[in-house]
């Protein structure tokens, strides 16, 4: 073909679509084949007469030159010939096309519809939706677009999608509903009423989407749901609300009916066969596990399940999960036998799941039997589950939870040659905690060692867990001295590595050292906790250094911690050991203002401190105080009496107090008090009343230990009454009561002075004859 034959039919092609350009769909192509004509070597033929417009583009033409209906009424011929000729689809573009009023374009419906019938047998409803175009450009067009539906409606018209849509564009809402209600209930469909629950949804009309979505569940409904359903219906229910609707709908979480109709929504849709989508489903049981809904999540696995809908692992993970959560293990196990029964594959989240249940509750073998079934090659060559790195730190922290870190370790190689997974920070931290706990801190150390040479990251954990396990196992020195060398290379500690060395120097009474580490950690960015506080609290208090003590509290409620009754009665023991009465009385008053209630150990410290200074009167005024709080006397309240009026001299009162334990209070006596009254009635001679108080320790069940059996000698000592120490020795050993030095000193003392050596080389024999 040559190039000017070439170059002419493009010429013709690019005047044809000239012609065609109102109704032309492809403008970019237009502009091509221009371009490629602007460089041929001849012009198209310019002689070449143009054809007539087409029908679509003449009918267009006579209506523009049209000012009023009048105008083309008077060219009926003409327009029924044109539309005659005009295919009934392309008559929608005319209307498109037309600038013209609503009225107008309805009024040319109606004469056709009158005059043409045969025109619009497969378009009327498209040419609606282009007169609604129309419609929209105008004012009123809420107005007129109803309109247009009542017209449409006269002619049995379907076009109510399309008015929704238009209506709910503009943010009609009640339109939308109108046009709905108002269509015929033969026309309504599935379609339809998908288009309005998805306007409804998004505009927060949940109460009028409800009652379509109800009207669309009834088992006698025409236009029943689909998988189109819901995919609208289920976003909501999973709380995909506007932002101003999120917090109503999680506190709707929380109501039991709320769920219950979340669960029978489900089981409306899967008896339709509509079920939902793995990941709406997945998502859904995920929340109502977070929200303790557990047994309500269990119910909507298994109507998916009963019906036959398509259960994925992820929707039965996120239930083991939720089970977990709840420490439910027993439907937990019911679960994953499910899968198996029912075909559905279990993968290696499934597994860890339940190893990680069974080894937070210490049922490590358990959860190594399953680790090996899912691990165990099948006759294919294929495993049951491929583990994660994970399921390897969690079975290797279980095990050195249980004390089997030497298996932990087996545990590391089998990750690293089987699978070929490298540990991470959570694997040496977990092995490392292990040997702390053991007291195998040279172990702990080669592993942080191993762990630096690998380039595994260390994080605060891995630094706490050393410096505790160093501080609870004697090495305090050595701790501090691997704090200092972490935080030179960039690791500062946090609250809980601070605790562990204060702790651990208070508990040597190295209490500069303790303060010079609580001074350091105000002065650093790591914010003191409430234990830190407490820990040296106490053990100032504990040191009698109560200025000390006193500027911690001060500094406590200056970090805005509210000192609690423990932290009270601390400090209220350590001033009455000192005797500093005033001082307890002024920490009292400043408890009560701060709204803080003494408990037991307040009264009980305040008893036995007046108790003992003899304040008989103050200490009734006390006990009264403590009764009329609800708060029962204990034991240990009663000790403190009977001990403060033997240390007194008024036995008397102490016995009436020993003989109201049993009579009133119903508080069993204990071996302190026995002991006390034992030893104040030997000391006052009333040694045959103490031997009758032993034998009362005996019918009461009241083991007597070395101090009773001390007080007992020493008081037939006095009376020299040998017999009755004979049988005493010997009772101390039938029970396996071990002798100390006052023992030994009073018997040697006694025994040598009346000749009776080898009784006592008897005692000692049977002594350490009970002891082999």
């Amino acid at each position: 073909m040559s190039t000017k034959l070439f170059s002419r039919k493009q010429a013709n092609l690019l005047w044809l679509l000239q012609q065609q350009q109102p109704f032309s769909s492809s403008p970019s192509l237009l502009l091509h084949i221009s371009t490629i004509s602007s460089i041929t070597e001849e012009p198209p033929p310019l002689t070449k007469k143009k054809p007539n417009p087409n029908p679509e583009q003449q009918l267009l033409n006579l209506l523009q030159s049209s000012n009023d209906d009048d105008n083309w009424k008077e060219n009926e011929q003409q327009l029924l010939k044109l539309l005659s000729s005009i295919s009934p689809p392309r008559l929608p573009q005319v209307f498109r096309h037309w600038k013209t009023t609503t009225s107008k374009a309805l009024n040319l419906l109606e004469w056709i519809q009158t005059n043409s019938p045969t025109s619009l047998p497969t378009s009327q409803s498209i040419v609606y939706q282009a007169i609604c175009e129309i419609a929209s450009r105008e004012k009123d067009s809420h107005l007129k677009l109803y309109h247009i539906f009542q017209t449409s409606k006269s002619h049995n018209v379907d076009f109510a999608s399309t008015l929704i849509h238009h209506f709910s564009r503009r943010g009609m809402i009640d339109e939308c509903i109108n046009v709905f209600n108002e269509i015929d209930p033969l026309l309504k469909n599935t379609h339809l009423c998908n288009i309005l629950l998805d306007v409804l949804y998004k505009r927060n009309r949940f109460v009028e989407a409800k009652q379509v979505l109800d009207e669309m569940l009834q088992p006698e409904s025409t236009f029943l749901p689909n998988d189109q359903t819901a995919s609208i219906v289920f976003p909501v229910v999973l709380g995909k609300r506007e932002e101003s609707e999120e917090e109503e709908e999680n506190e709707a979480w929380e109501s039991g009916n709320e769920v219950e109709e979340i669960v029978g929504l489900v089981s409306k849709f899967c008896k339709h066969r509509v079920f939902p989508a793995a990941l709406a489903l997945t998502m859904l049981i995920t929340k109502l596990g977070k929200s303790g809904h557990s047994e309500n999540a269990w119910k909507l696995l298994h109507v998916v399940m009963d019906m036959g809908g398509t259960v994925e692992a992820s929707s039965i993970n996120s239930l083991l999960t939720g089970l977990g959560r709840e420490n439910n293990f027993q439907k937990m196990c019911l679960l994953f036998s499910e899968m198996k029964e029912k075909g559905i594959k279990r993968d290696g989240k499934t597994f860890g799941i339940i190893i990680h249940h069974l080894c937070k509750s210490r049922r490590i073998d358990q959860a190594l039997q399953l680790f090996e079934e899912m691990t165990k090659e099948k006759e294919d060559g294929d495993v049951t589950a491929t583990p994660d790195i994970i399921t390897y730190n969690t079975i290797i922290k279980g095990l050195c939870s249980v004390g089997r870190q030497e298996e932990g370790l087996v545990m590391l190689d089998s990750m690293r040659s089987q699978h070929g997974y490298a540990p991470n920070t959570v694997t040496y931290n977990a092995l490392i905690n292990g040997f702390c706990k053991a007291g195998e801190i040279e172990k702990s150390r080669e592993l942080f060692d191993q762990m630096n040479e690998e380039g595994v990251p260390v994080d605060v954990i891995t630094l706490n867990t050393l410096v505790d396990g160093m501080c609870k196992h004697g090495r305090i020195s050595s701790a501090l001295e691997f704090f200092r060398d972490m935080q030179r290379k960039g690791l500062e500690g946090n609250a809980i590595t601070f605790t562990s060395l204060i702790s651990a120097f208070c508990n040597v009474n190295n209490l500069s050292k303790a303060k010079n580490l609580f001074d350091e950690m105000l002065n650093s960015r790591c914010a003191p906790d409430f234990i830190v506080f407490h820990t040296l609290l106490n053990g100032f208090c504990r040191a009698g250094r109560l200025d000390d003590a006193c500027s911690v509290a001060s500094k406590m409620e200056s970090a805005g911690f509210l000192l609690d009754v423990t932290s009270y009665n601390v400090l209220i023991s350590a001033f009455c050991k000192k005797n500093r009465m005033d001082k307890v009385y002024e920490i009292l008053k400043v408890m009560e203002k701060a709204g803080v209630q003494p408990d037991k150990v307040t009264y009980n410290t305040l008893i036995a401190s007046l108790s003992k200074s003899g304040d008989f009167e103050r200490v009734h005024k006390v006990l009264t105080r403590m009764t009329d709080e609800g708060l029962k006397p204990t034991v240990m309240t009663y000790g403190s009496l009977i001990h403060g009026y033997c240390k007194a001299g008024k036995l008397e009162e102490a016995l009436k107090i020993f003989n109201l334990l049993d009579s009133t209070s119903k508080v069993p006596p204990n071996t302190v008090i026995y002991n006390i009254l034992i030893d104040s009635l030997c000391k006052n001679k009333k040694v045959e009343d103490a031997l009758t108080l032993m034998e009362d320790m005996k019918n009461k069940g009241v083991i007597p230990n070395v101090l009773t059996y001390n007080a007992m000698f020493k008081g037939l000592q006095d009376m020299n009454w040998l017999d009755k120490a004979f049988e005493l020795m010997d009772n101390m050993n039938e029970q396996a009561c071990n002798p100390d030095y006052v023992t030994m000193e009073i018997l040697t003392e006694w025994l040598s002075s009346v000749g009776k050596t080898e009784k006592l080389k008897s005692f000692v024999q049977g002594y350490l004859d009970s002891v082999k």
